[in-house]
């Protein structure tokens, strides 16, 4: 069996069995927006990198309050959390330039989402091709651009930054 090391994941595996507060929770109430890879802030939600993305430019949206289910969400939730997706979009389109999207939520961790308590939706951009012959063969995901350059495109876009070439 051939193996990639991918010493980044540990973080993943690791956590994966405590105990530990919420990370939306904690990046929803700090003030460290580039430590917790927040990208885009509301008065009722926020945007964040995934920090195990699926995809390069893997943003979530959540509620700042720690809500696990849709009904639980006030109608300025609701309004902003679509809100947040169509501006999150617009920036991922017009840094990242991808050809597609995958927007979704795993309600539920029967559904799989990783955060059963902390309701948020994903938005993944998706390129022509991203899914090569390492992850159809190898079952292995090769992203191809670091948290940092993710967050910088991001922060810049929503700072009214110059777009990038």
């Amino acid at each position: 069996m051939d193996r990639l090391w991918a010493p980044w994941r540990i973080g993943y595996v690791a956590d994966a069995n405590k105990e530990a507060a919420c990370f939306l929770c904690a990046a929803a109430s700090g003030n460290d927006d580039q430590r917790h890879l927040v990208v885009r802030r509301g008065t009722h939600c926020f945007a964040i990198l995934n920090r195990f993305p699926y995809n390069n430019g893997h943003v979530m949206i959540a509620p700042c309050a720690h809500k696990a289910d849709l009904p639980e969400l006030t109608e300025p939730e609701r309004n902003e959390m679509i809100a947040l997706l169509i501006d999150v979009q617009a920036a991922l389109s017009a840094t990242m330039n991808p050809h597609g999207f995958n927007i979704g939520l795993n309600i539920g961790a029967a559904a799989g989402a990783g955060v059963p308590g902390h309701l948020h939706a994903h938005i993944l951009p998706r390129w022509t091709g991203d899914t090569n012959f390492v992850s159809t063969v190898a079952d292995t995901k090769v992203i191809s651009q670091s948290l940092e350059e993710s967050f910088a495109l991001l922060r810049g876009y929503f700072a009214g930054g110059p777009p990038p070439t």
